[in-house]
């Protein structure tokens, strides 16, 4: 009888000793995934950190280039103009000189 209480005994304590070596290995692993969170966690906080600044100049050179371009589209338009009233001259001017009136000889 005291054999088998034994028995029983060292099963149960084995038992209990490979579940306490597999809580001992799960620890370790979800302290290692932990570790690596947190450092995930560093990087991303390191990246993000200044994008709301980043993300505010990004929007004032932003606005500064859609002035700057602005300005620009207007000279555009104002060189276009004089192109145009330049090829326009061209044009007039051609028709002027080109209608000239043959020159009479004297001894005709």
């Amino acid at each position: 009888m005291v054999t088998v209480v034994v028995v029983i005994n060292l099963l149960i304590s084995l038992t209990l000793l490979c579940v306490a070596w597999q809580v001992w290995r799960l620890k370790g692993k979800i302290a290692f995934i932990g570790d690596r969170l947190l450092d995930y966690e560093r990087c991303s906080h390191d990246l993000l950190y200044k994008a709301p600044e980043n993300i505010y100049l990004g929007q004032q050179n932003l606005l500064n280039l859609r002035q700057s371009n602005q300005s620009l589209q207007i000279q555009i338009q104002q060189l276009r103009q004089i192109v145009s009233l330049l090829l326009l001259g061209q044009r007039s001017w051609k028709r002027y000189v080109g209608k000239k009136k043959p020159i009479k000889s004297i001894n005709s």
